[in-house]
């Protein structure tokens, strides 16, 4: 079972995708569209290898909010520096 959503609007069908919500905000739970999702996953790939699962929609409900945000820092980078900059976000955060 996909864990992906579409939305219809009058230009076109936009696929939505889970965030991980530790919160719990709204019973239907957080959710991004698919081109930030797969902006994520092409670092989230490169650096730690493919992950099937997270485009699938089978995989522990997507990224966690802390993953967007170093996967979409890291990608403002050149490609060989993603890893390096994934773990440079990490590096001294708190709580994430």
């Amino acid at each position: 079972m996909s864990s992906e959503n579409t939305q219809s609007s009058s230009k076109s069908k936009i696929i939505l995708r889970p965030v991980q919500d530790s919160i719990r905000r709204s019973r239907e739970g957080i959710k991004i569209c698919d081109s930030v999702h797969m902006a994520a996953y092409e670092v989230y790939s490169h650096a730690y290898g493919p992950q099937e699962a997270l485009i699938e929609g089978n995989c522990r409900g997507g990224f966690a909010v802390s993953k967007l945000i170093a996967f979409l820092y890291a990608r403002a980078y050149p490609k060989l520096e993603w890893k390096k900059r994934v773990e440079e976000a990490f590096e001294g955060s708190v709580n994430l």
